[in-house]
């Protein structure tokens, strides 16, 4: 479950901290602040009301007033992030400027002590407006709260140096509020805007590490094959040349088509390229198509890819086949990495393959996780059907970080898995 304002997710009784701009703490700050201000005023309000007016109805029906309008703007600010400038307007014109001229005709308040509490209440209002309104509604609020707040204290004829003290108060809580504000936004903005060139250069390290990591692969593989070919060291017509120079030719097209790739997902792509070299250095031929993958967070992509690598080894292993296909692609926001092979498959809900001739352990695993049928979607796999290396390094990989994997298979059709995050 996400909390709006506060940028949080609760999951399996979790605190999860969401990212969150320093604008948005900046006013949340605020929001803060101010429902404190307004907090002791009902607090003041209280007191006075259970001391000294408590036999009258209309003082409660004031304060109760207050606290609901006080409710409202929290409730809102919590929906919106943010003070709302209809509540907070609501709250200027009924509990600002209404609220005194009720307490003297129908809450008794004839003196200035009697209606102090309430006027105090147009403070934490003046305030509340300075953070929600811009400058000429902020104008306005003001000068409606000094207007109404002295012909208050007129009627009940206070001394002149109480009603100065508190239009002071009234027009200094608008001016210390919109003060704060404005520091705290143009803070928050300076902090995002460092963020946001840290990040930037953050990616363009990435980048050249991934340049130098391809560079470094270059030399150490396609260089060092042609310049072997080159000086007539090895046979090129031989099988286990033609196989290297196939792979070696698959990796420079994987490059080719990441050039226009977005580039917020290349720590997706440079995770996934370690498992597809990781494989081929072991033999196994594979096809890496990437479609736009989003970008995940760093722990993620790589425990995507010792999945993947997972999945390449059965294939490796078990399949039959030399040659496997790996696909990254994004749907929705969701990132959804694929290997499939079409090697000899398995026979669904067996104890074992049909005549595969693997270790009954990993096959009783990929059996058991297999969906009813190769024609239709993949099922959700079942990772306590057995078999180390689908349960421990794909299932359980993937659901420690909130995904899924389903495997789908059948005799003679091959093998897919399908991993995705978020499940």
């Amino acid at each position: 479950m996400h909390h709006p304002f506060w940028g949080v997710a609760i999951k399996g009784g979790r605190r999860i901290d969401r990212a969150e701009t320093g604008l948005h703490r900046a006013r949340k700050t605020m929001v803060i602040a101010t429902a404190l201000y307004r907090g002791s005023h009902l607090a003041a309000g209280g007191a006075v009301v259970a001391q000294h007016q408590r036999d009258l109805l209309f003082p409660w029906l004031a304060l109760g007033a207050a606290v609901a309008a006080t409710a409202l703007i929290w409730f809102m600010a919590a929906r919106h992030r943010r003070l709302v400038s209809w509540a907070v307007g609501l709250d200027v014109l009924v509990i600002g400027c209404l609220l005194p001229f009720g307490a003297y005709a129908w809450g008794g308040a004839h003196t200035q002590e009697s209606i102090a509490w309430v006027m105090l209440l147009g403070g934490s209002a003046s305030a509340m407006a300075a953070v929600a309104f811009g400058a000429r509604l902020l104008a306005v609020a003001v000068v409606l709260l000094v207007v109404t707040h002295l012909a208050g204290y007129l009627l009940v004829e206070a001394d002149a140096s109480v009603t100065g003290a508190h239009l002071n108060a009234l027009v200094f809580s608008a001016v210390v509020s919109w003060v704060l504000t404005w520091y705290l936004c143009r803070q928050g903005e300076q902090v995002d805007s460092a963020n946001r060139r840290a990040l930037a250069a953050e990616a363009q390290r990435a980048r050249f590490a991934e340049r130098v990591a391809h560079h470094n692969a270059l030399h150490d593989t396609v260089l060092a094959t042609l310049t072997a070919i080159a000086r007539g060291g090895v046979d090129a017509n031989t099988s286990m040349m033609r196989e290297r120079c196939a792979r070696e030719a698959a990796y420079l097209r994987r490059l080719v088509e990441q050039a226009d790739d977005r580039e917020q997902a290349s720590e997706v792509r440079a995770a996934l390229e370690e498992s597809v070299r990781a494989a081929e250095a072991l033999g196994l031929r594979v096809t890496a198509r990437y479609h736009e993958p989003p970008a995940v967070p760093g722990e993620i992509a790589l425990t995507m890819a010792r999945a993947a690598t997972e999945a390449l080894n059965n294939v490796r292993c078990h399949a039959g086949t030399g040659h496997a296909f790996l696909t990254a692609a994004g749907d929705s926001g969701r990132l959804i990495v694929t290997v499939v092979d079409r090697g000899r498959g398995f026979a669904v809900g067996a104890t074992g393959p049909e005549g595969a001739g693997a270790p009954a352990g990993a096959e009783a695993s990929a059996g058991a996780e297999a969906s009813a049928g190769a024609a239709r979607p993949p099922g959700p796999a079942r990772p306590g059907a057995g078999g180390i290396g689908l349960d421990r390094s794909v299932h359980a990989r993937m659901r420690g970080v909130g995904g899924r994997a389903f495997v789908d298979s059948a005799p003679g059709e091959g093998v897919r898995v399908e991993l995705r995050w978020p499940g």
